[in-house]
């Protein structure tokens, strides 16, 4: 640079400097608001809190089934037996089936049946006494007292004086089919008539006509009542034993 120029940035300079001093001194200053200013003063930092650690991959995000205990619904309280399950250990075993072809039976059982259908049917009723089982499985049939005769108990059942009323008895339940009852235990017997193990509620028009042939109607309707059958019964082991001719229940 030459003198020349220096001599007038110098000169220029002081201009300026003397201009900016000749200024009058009370030149307004803009006023701010205390909302405004901005506060400089320090402040700690702030703490950071943890954040919670995410899901693990490949866990279930669900709450687990028993993260909340579940409040049973309370019981209703008028119970319906209907709707109820039954109780395994008190429900009804279901009805022995009902056999009508003789050939089923043991051979001891055939023999027996045929043997006091053949004496029945001689209308003798004495012909029945030499099948009678004795000593302390003796045929049970209905006595007044232990010591009397059986056959002048069945004499007394029958309602004619040579007891042949419970000689047509036989027959017919004999005649009918059959049940075996008690199984597998000592009281197990083939039973005629099958109506002594099967609910009456339960019988067919056919079975009800069967019922009928060996009682009357008003005594279908008393048993009805009831709910079972009453009237006599015939029972003979599997090894062919005449174990009982009662009546009722």
């Amino acid at each position: 640079m030459t003198i020349s120029s220096r001599v007038r940035l110098i000169c220029l300079t002081g201009a300026l400097a003397l201009s900016v001093t000749s200024l009058p001194l009370s030149w307004p200053m803009p006023a701010y608001a205390l909302s405004d200013i901005k506060d400089i003063t320090p402040h700690p930092p702030e703490e950071q809190t943890p954040s919670a650690p995410g899901p693990v991959p490949g866990e279930d995000e669900s709450p687990a089934d028993d993260a909340f205990p579940v409040i049973p619904d309370p019981d209703p309280l008028i119970k319906n037996p209907e709707t109820e399950q039954a109780d395994p250990a008190t429900s009804e075993e279901p009805a022995p089936e009902v056999i009508y072809d003789i050939e089923k039976a043991p051979e001891p059982v055939r023999r027996m049946r045929k043997l006091i259908m053949d004496a029945a049917a001689s209308g003798d009723i004495q012909a029945l006494k030499p099948l009678f089982d004795v000593g302390p499985n003796q045929t049970q049939i209905p006595l007044q007292t232990p010591e009397q005769d059986p056959i002048a108990a069945l004499k007394g059942l029958s309602g004619d004086d040579e007891g042949q009323e419970i000689l047509a008895i036989l027959l017919d339940v004999l005649s009918t089919g059959f049940v075996q009852l008690d199984k597998g235990t000592p009281d197990e017997a083939y039973v005629w008539p099958y109506f002594a193990g099967k609910s009456l509620a339960l019988l067919t028009p056919r079975e009800k006509v069967e019922l009928l042939r060996i009682v009357t109607a008003g005594d279908v309707a008393e048993m009805q009542e009831q709910g079972n059958y009453n009237f006599f019964r015939v029972g003979i082991s599997p090894d062919g034993r005449w174990k009982f001719f009662n009546v009722g229940d």
